[in-house]
């Protein structure tokens, strides 16, 4: 069971201020993580980048690097570095499987604008 692993040591445990994973992100998210067998943990980074600046990044990772902070929510493990962090907070990730406009959305209270992909933001 996801909730059971242990936190490796140099991970720090956040919550659902930092990043909040919605039933519908949650569910496709493990959907993924058992198709892709990358790893049980998804990273969530901002790199600069994009149309305004800075962008999101998602990926599966085998296991958590020393400083990250580890995010249990809807089921899945999300892990943040503390860089990333800074402009995550009180993010929302939601997923929705329509024809046009679906896919991983990602909402930013720190986002001043935003491009109309929705990959990339400014602060």
């Amino acid at each position: 069971m996801v909730e059971a692993l242990e936190i490796p040591e140099g991970v720090r445990e956040g919550n659902e201020k930092l990043v909040l994973v919605t039933p519908a992100a949650g569910a496709k998210l493990s959907a993924l993580t058992e198709r892709e067998q990358k790893g049980d943990y998804l990273r969530v980074k901002i790199t600069g980048g994009g149309c305004n600046g800075l962008s999101y990044k998602m990926k599966f990772v085998a296991a958590p690097k020393r400083g990250d902070i580890l995010v249990r929510s809807s089921g899945a493990l999300i892990l943040v570095d503390t860089k990333s962090a800074l402009y995550l907070k009180g993010t929302e990730l939601d997923y929705s499987d329509k024809m046009v406009g679906g896919g991983f959305k990602f909402s930013n209270p720190n986002a001043k604008s935003s491009c109309s992909c929705g990959e990339s933001f400014s602060i």
